[in-house]
């Protein structure tokens, strides 16, 4: 067992790796400039598929590639509010049948869940 023990080392203080014998890959090196006039540039592998926008470094806007042409913006659906929601299970008459129907309870004090002439919070009755 005493062979196989790191006597002395700290555990994750150091790495006992090294690159002796380790080939990088082959790399290319593509600038970017950003409409606030910042110019950087990113390693990339020769591999790689290379992005025509990036991050900028230093203000965090859009940089362009710099031989690149801005990509056309990708069509998304259109946010689904509330309103859309309810559209999908209700029509439009049906809703003002509904709302009219509310409103009647509403003007005659008669709430769903709550008994009639009871005090609501922050009201007082009065005599």
């Amino acid at each position: 067992m005493a062979e196989r023990a790191l006597r002395g080392s700290r555990l994750g203080a150091q790495s006992y790796e090294n690159d002796a014998g380790i080939e990088m890959a082959p790399r290319q090196s593509v600038t970017y400039d950003c409409p606030e006039g910042h110019r950087f540039a990113v390693p990339f592998s020769l591999e790689a598929d290379v992005p025509e926008v990036w991050e900028c470094t230093v203000c965090g806007g859009e940089a362009l590639r710099v031989d690149g042409t801005r990509p056309e913006p990708k069509k998304g659906k259109p946010a689904r509010t509330h309103w859309d929601m309810l559209l999908e299970r209700r029509s439009v008459k049906e809703l003002e049948v509904l709302l009219a129907e509310r409103l009647q309870q509403l003007r005659a004090g008669a709430l769903p869940g709550k008994p009639r002439g009871s005090v609501g919070r922050g009201q007082r009755k009065s005599a």
